[in-house]
């Protein structure tokens, strides 16, 4: 958007990129970016960062509107498994997306964060993220992380970029997946099929399909008949790796169709849950650790197969 304005002459002193925000009612994100990229002069020179606003002074530019930012939804309920000034841990339910993928979208995580938490909303540099740091499958469950303001969003970022965060899963899997091990295989978009991944047998499939690395570490908890629960670490974060890794060693997540993943009574969704979340608190350094209880409808379909396994 062109931007012509011109500051009134009694006004509070203020930051320039505060002031702007509130003047022009856009995101302080988008103000910053605006300033960082030098389309916005002050009287005709290029401001500096902490410059204080002027009365009678003209500024003009141009500033990107951006993408919109997402929704308030203060109906949806959020549960809250850590909070602190620089982040915050949910649970995310099962059958919620993480954020939205168009503009507009509603029902998703970041509508309810933002909700409760406005702050969020300008942490991150696309709005509809909201400041999560990673995401979760729309039918996983568990613990995510949302950052409270941009320089949290960043050390988050490179905590899970640079492989320093710790993610424990919990599946409950078809086959027989030994006693554990480690998945070491590339994973790339599947050539024929956008909803699914694929994991690279060789390396000269994963070079033409551009695959990303991705290990996946798994050791089994309890078996129950053909089934398996097992616990899941992953320090790399591809889409779909758990459910891609696990069903190319002949161990598809139950109730996961689109990777072949047995029916199971009383199951309606993948059985998959971010149980663990583990990281440096973003300014302290110290540990962070976040633990997402199994939910009732995963913990009913254990307690059915175990009181079938005792039957038999």
């Amino acid at each position: 958007m062109k931007l012509t304005h011109r500051v009134p002459a009694q006004i509070e002193p203020a930051r320039l990129d505060r002031y702007l925000a509130d003047a022009l009612g856009l995101s302080r994100v988008r103000i910053k970016e605006a300033l960082d990229a030098g389309t916005i002069r002050v009287d005709g020179k290029r401001p500096r960062k902490g410059d204080r606003v002027v009365p009678g002074s003209e500024i003009t530019g141009e500033v990107s509107a951006g993408a919109a930012a997402v929704e308030p939804q203060p109906e949806l309920s959020l549960s809250v498994l850590v909070e602190a000034p620089e982040f915050v841990v949910l649970d995310k339910p099962a059958g919620l997306p993480s954020h939205p993928l168009r503009e507009g979208e509603r029902g998703t995580l970041a509508n309810a964060l933002v909700a409760h938490f406005p702050e969020c909303g300008e942490a991150s540099p696309d709005p509809r993220e909201c400041g999560l740091a990673h995401r979760l499958d729309v039918e996983t469950s568990g613990a995510i992380v949302a950052a409270r303001s941009r320089a949290a969003y960043e050390t988050l970022r490179a905590a899970f970029s640079e492989r320093r965060v710790g993610k424990r899963y919990l599946a409950l899997v078809g086959g027989a997946p030994g006693e554990g091990g480690e998945i070491e295989l590339p994973i790339a978009h599947h050539p024929k099929n956008p909803r699914r991944m694929l994991a690279c047998a060789d390396e000269e499939e994963a070079a033409r399909l551009k695959a990303r690395d991705a290990v996946t570490r798994y050791r089994v908890l309890e078996r129950l008949g053909d089934l398996a629960l097992v616990e899941a670490e992953i320090p790399t974060g591809v889409m779909h790796q758990i459910r891609v890794h696990l069903a190319a060693v002949g161990a598809p997540v139950a109730g996961d169709a689109l990777y072949g993943g047995p029916a199971v009574s009383g199951l309606s969704r993948q059985f998959l849950h971010a149980a663990r979340l583990e990281f440096a608190h973003p300014r302290t350094g110290e540990a962070v650790i976040a633990e997402a209880p199994l939910p009732a409808e995963l913990e009913q379909v254990l307690a059915s197969l175990r009181a079938g396994s005792a039957a038999s």
